[in-house]
């Protein structure tokens, strides 16, 4: 199992944007549905943003309006570009495969891209 590499985490302070970066080795990532997670402190992780295969997209309500989900499938990356950062958008961000539209998901964790959103 590929185990995928987050990054594009940092500090911002609220109002700003950040573009997070999900990147897979191979080729099978791009036959797979993608979905970004989030933990908060003393939180479980949350499904927040998924893309299928194709190219279909959902999101959480709270990041709704505010979240972008997109993939590369030649480079074998799927993106998350976060405008309008809350302060409770502060978690670490984790990708990986999912099950569209439930969320399940298979394959090794990475090591997660820490965001921080100051007030």
């Amino acid at each position: 199992q590929v185990q995928p590499v987050e990054s594009g985490g940092g500090l911002v302070q609220a109002g700003g944007s950040l573009r997070l970066s999900c990147a897979f080795s191979g080729s099978t990532s791009s036959s797979s549905a993608i979905g970004w997670h989030r933990q908060a402190p003393g939180k479980q992780r949350e499904l927040v943003a998924a893309i299928s295969s194709g190219g279909n997209t959902n999101y959480a309500d709270s990041v709704k309006g505010r979240f972008t989900i997109s993939r590369d499938n030649a480079k074998n990356t799927v993106y998350l570009q976060m405008n309008s950062l809350k302060p409770e958008d502060t978690a670490v961000y984790y990708c990986n495969r999912v099950l569209y539209g439930t969320s399940l998901t298979f394959g090794p964790w990475g090591q997660g891209t820490q965001v921080t959103v100051s007030s």
